[in-house]
């Protein structure tokens, strides 16, 4: 399938479309529900980091005014990645920024063996974890773009399907 200008089958539009939005929402809601939270910071998430690049990730506390910046980042990256891709606007970017920012969760809590987080986790995990996987959902997003089938990129780039 030639990936510039494709015509994609409906079916396979629609299943790009569904999971574009589905991670746009769930973007969207992480950096709202942070926001919304007055007592949110990443500052613990931070400190719990393991595996090799845990030193890092932990000075990063260390300095209060990073951490508002980091915080500010966070909240606002989720959310403008989330509506880039709930409204199909400059997806390539919103996928982008995503991978790198779901990147550095990643790496900062990595499911390896004899690493253990004091947070909680949703499962038990071995290399592969939630975020991973939510990496490469953004990746697909990101090498079959829909933005300019069905969202405001069609329209404000000009692009026909």
């Amino acid at each position: 399938m030639d990936t510039k200008g494709s015509q994609y089958k409906k079916h396979q539009l629609t299943i790009l479309v569904v999971l574009r939005l589905l991670m746009g929402w769930y973007c969207l809601y992480e950096g709202i529900a942070k926001l919304i939270n007055p007592n949110w910071s990443a500052a613990p998430y931070l400190m719990d980091s393991g595996g090799f690049m845990a030193g890092f990730f932990q000075s990063l506390t260390s300095n209060p005014e990073l951490m508002q910046v980091i915080d500010i980042l966070n909240i606002w990256g989720l959310m403008a990645i989330g509506l880039g891709l709930i409204l199909g606007f400059l997806t390539r970017i919103a996928s982008i920024a995503g991978i790198v920012l779901l990147s550095l969760y990643y790496l900062s809590h990595p499911p390896l063996v004899g690493v253990d987080y004091a947070l909680p986790t949703e499962g038990n995990y071995l290399w592969v974890n939630k975020t991973l996987i939510e990496i490469f959902v953004l990746a697909v997003l990101l090498v079959f773009p829909t933005g300019d089938k069905i969202g405001l990129d069609r329209l404000v780039f000009k692009k026909s399907s």
